[in-house]
C-alpha cells in the first residue's frame, strides 16, 4: 500500500514538476529570443548609423566635388569671356588695319594717277599745273562771291589767278587773259558790295536815331489851330495819339531795346543773305520808330531811308562774273594743251 501510495504520489507529483520544467525552459528560450532580437536590433541600428554616416560623407564629398566643378566652370567661363573679348579686339584691330591698308592703297592709286598725269606729254608738267592753279583760284573766287559775298577775297583770288596766267606764254590764251581783265574791272566796279553798303546805311540810320525829337513840334502860328483848340489850350494839350505811344520812360526804354534788337536781326539777315528776313526786320523797325517818335521831318526822312534800303538788292548781278572760269573749262574740255617746253641742251659727257 505504501508502495502503491508511493507510486500514487509519484504519479500525482510528476506532471507538476514536468510543467514547471517546461515553463522554465520556455522562459529561458524566450529570454534568449529577446536577447537575440535585441542584439539584432543593436546590430541593425549600428549598421544603419554607419550607412547614414557613409551617406552623409558621400553627400559632403559630392557637394565638395560639385563646388569644385562650379568653380572650374566659372573659371572656364571667365577664360571664355576673356578669349571672346580678345577675339573681338583682334577683329576690330584687323578692321582698322584693313581700312588703313585700303586707304594706303587709295592714296597710292591717287599718287600714281597724279604722277601719270604729270608724266603725260599732253599736259606738259609745270604749265599744266599753272592751268590747274588758275582754275582752282577762279573756282575759289566764284565760291567767295556766291557763298559769302566776299568781294575782297574774290579780288585777291582773281589777282593770284591773273599772276599765274601771265606765267604761261601762249597766244591761244590771249582771249582768256582779256576776259579775266574785264572780269576784274567789273568786280572792282562793284565797290564794297551790296551787303556792305546796306550794312553801312543801316548803321548810319541807327546812329541818327539819337538826334530825333521825342516831342511833337508846337504849331508855329495860332491860325493853324482850330478855335476850340485855342480855347482849351490853357487847360489841356490836345494832340493825336499816333504821335507817341510810349509815354512812361520804362516803356520807352523797352521799345528802344526792341528797336536795337531788330537792327541786330537786320544785320544778321544781311550776313546770311536772307532777303525775306531783312525785309521783315526793316518793316518791324519802321513800326517801332513810328511808335517811339512823333511825326517830324527826321522821322519822314528815316522812313524814306528804310524804303530805299528795301529796294536795294542783297547780291550784285554782273553777267561777266564767272565767264573766265567757264571759258577756261571750255578750252580744257576741247583738248587745249599747253606748249611743250623746249628740250634742254645735251650735256657733254666728261670722262674721268
Amino acid at each position: 500500500m505504501n508502495d502503491k501510495d508511493g507510486r500514487v504520489n509519484d504519479e500525482t507529483i510528476s506532471p507538476s514538476h514536468t510543467r514547471t520544467g517546461r515553463t522554465g525552459r520556455g522562459a529561458f528560450i524566450w529570454l534568449l529570443v529577446l536577447i537575440a532580437l535585441a542584439a539584432i536590433a543593436a546590430l541593425g541600428w549600428r549598421g544603419w548609423k554607419a550607412r547614414d554616416a557613409q551617406a552623409q560623407a558621400r553627400a559632403a564629398d559630392a557637394a565638395q566635388h560639385l563646388a569644385a566643378i562650379e568653380q572650374r566652370l566659372e573659371s572656364v567661363r571667365r577664360d571664355q569671356r576673356t578669349l571672346t573679348q580678345r577675339v573681338q579686339d583682334a577683329a576690330a584691330t584687323n578692321r582698322i588695319l584693313r581700312d588703313e591698308v585700303l586707304g594706303l592703297g587709295q592714296r597710292g592709286a591717287l599718287l600714281e594717277e597724279s604722277v601719270a598725269k604729270l608724266a603725260d606729254p599732253s599736259r606738259h608738267g609745270a604749265q599744266a599745273l599753272r592751268l590747274d592753279e588758275v582754275e582752282m583760284l577762279l573756282s575759289l573766287a566764284g565760291q567767295r562771291l556766291s557763298v559769302a559775298d566776299d568781294l575782297d577775297g574774290a579780288r585777291r583770288a582773281y589777282a593770284l589767278a591773273a599772276g599765274a596766267l601771265e606765267g604761261i606764254d601762249d597766244h591761244r590764251l590771249l582771249n582768256l587773259k582779256q576776259t579775266l581783265a574785264q572780269e576784274r574791272q567789273a568786280l572792282d566796279a562793284l565797290g564794297v558790295g551790296p551787303r556792305a553798303r546796306l550794312s553801312q546805311q543801316l548803321d548810319t540810320f541807327a546812329a541818327g536815331l539819337t538826334g530825333w525829337p521825342q516831342r511833337p513840334a508846337s504849331p508855329a502860328a495860332g491860325s493853324e489851330q482850330r478855335r476850340w483848340q485855342r480855347w482849351l489850350a490853357p487847360l489841356v494839350d490836345v494832340r493825336p495819339s499816333r504821335q507817341a505811344a510810349f509815354v512812361a520812360p520804362s516803356d520807352r526804354n523797352a521799345g528802344e531795346a526792341a528797336l536795337r534788337i531788330e537792327v541786330s536781326l537786320a544785320h544778321a539777315a544781311l550776313e546770311r543773305g536772307d532777303a525775306a528776313g531783312f525785309q521783315s526786320s526793316l518793316n518791324r523797325i519802321e513800326q517801332w520808330i513810328t511808335r517811339l517818335w512823333p511825326d517830324s521831318p527826321a522821322l519822314r526822312q528815316g522812313r524814306q531811308q528804310l524804303v530805299a534800303m528795301r529796294r536795294l538788292p542783297l547780291r550784285g548781278d554782273n553777267p561777266l562774273l564767272g565767264s573766265t572760269l567757264e571759258q577756261l573749262r571750255g578750252l580744257r574740255s576741247a583738248g587745249f594743251t599747253a606748249p611743250s617746253p623746249a628740250p634742254a641742251a645735251a650735256r657733254p659727257e666728261v670722262t674721268p
